[in-house]
C-alpha cells in the first residue's frame, strides 16, 4: 500500500475508484432521491412503520460505510490522515451526517479514531497489532474446523466451492477489496456449518479488522493474492478428504498470509 506524503493533515480526498465504477471520474454519488430522503418529513408513515426518513437514513449510512470500507482495504483511506465528515459528505453528495455516522460505526472496529473538532483519522496499524489478530483468529477457527471436518458431509464442503472460486477471480484481477468481501464470504460459510451464530459475528469482527491496511510496507503482491485466494480450494480438498494436520496447517498460514 503506497503512503501519502501529507500523514496527519485534514483531508477529503479519497480516490474516486474507491467509491465508484472502475474508471469513474468521481466518487458514486448516492442516489439524490435517497440522499434527500434523510430530510423528508412530507410522507405519512404506514402503520406499524418507522417514519420514511428513518429507514432512507439507515440505507444511506449503509452505503456510506460500505464504500469507506472498501476504500480502508484498498488503501485509499490512507493511515494517519485526517478525514472530516464534511467534506467526504461533499463528495457523496449527502450530508455529513450519515458519513459521521458511518465513521462512529469504524472507529468501533478500530479503524479509525476521532480527532475532536477535525473529524477522523485513520488508524496506524503495525505488524504486531495484525500478528496478534491472526493469533486469535487462529485459537478460535481451527479448533471449529478441525471439528466440522470429522462430521461435515463431503458434499456440503463441495457446496462452497464457487465461493472459493469467487475469490479466486478477485485475486485475478487485482481487486483487493471485493477479494476482502469473498474472502470474508467463504469464511462466513464455512464457520456457519457450526450452527454458531456469536462465533460468526466475533470471527467476522476479527477477519475485518485483519484486513485495515498497514501504516508502511508494499502492497500486497498479486502472485501472492493469488496465491492466498488458492489456499480456498486447497482448504476446502483438505476438508473433504478429512485431513486433520493438513487443515490445521493450511488455516494457520493462511491467517499469516493475510497479513501482508
Amino acid at each position: 500500500m503506497e503512503q501519502g506524503s501529507t500523514r496527519g493533515r485534514t483531508t477529503g480526498r479519497p480516490a474516486p475508484a474507491a467509491y465508484g465504477d472502475p474508471g469513474a471520474a468521481g466518487p458514486a454519488r448516492v442516489p439524490e432521491q435517497t440522499a434527500r430522503g434523510e430530510h423528508t418529513h412530507a410522507e405519512p408513515p404506514g402503520p406499524g412503520l418507522a417514519e420514511p426518513r428513518t429507514v432512507r437514513r439507515h440505507s444511506v449510512r449503509g452505503q456510506i460505510l460500505q464504500a469507506l470500507r472498501t476504500a480502508l482495504v484498498g488503501g485509499e483511506l490512507v493511515p494517519g490522515e485526517v478525514y472530516s465528515a464534511p467534506a467526504l459528505g461533499e463528495r457523496f453528495g449527502v450530508s455529513a451526517t450519515p458519513v459521521r455516522e458511518a465513521m462512529q460505526q469504524l472507529a468501533t472496529e478500530g479503524a479509525v479514531e476521532v480527532v475532536p473538532n477535525r473529524g477522523f483519522r485513520v488508524t496506524e496499524r503495525t505488524p504486531r497489532e495484525l500478528a496478534e489478530l491472526a493469533e486469535v483468529r487462529a485459537l478460535i477457527e481451527v479448533p471449529v474446523m478441525l471439528r466440522l471436518a470429522r462430521t461435515v458431509p463431503a458434499e456440503r464442503w463441495a457446496g462452497l466451492r464457487p465461493l472459493a472460486e469467487a475469490t479466486g477471480a478477485a485475486a485475478a484481477r487485482g481487486d483487493r477489496a471485493h477479494y476482502a468481501e469473498t474472502d470474508r464470504a467463504f469464511h462466513r460459510a464455512v464457520l456457519a456449518l457450526a450452527g454458531n451464530e456469536q462465533l460468526l459475528l466475533v470471527a467476522d469482527d476479527l477477519h475485518r479488522r485483519s484486513q485495515w491496511p498497514l501504516v508502511s510496507g508494499p502492497a500486497t503482491r498479486h502472485a501472492d493474492l493469488v496465491a492466498d485466494a488458492a489456499e480456498h480450494s486447497a482448504l476446502l480438498d483438505a476438508l473433504i478428504a478429512q485431513d486433520l494436520p493438513v487443515v490445521s496447517s493450511l488455516v494457520r498460514e493462511h491467517f499469516t498470509g493475510a497479513q501482508a
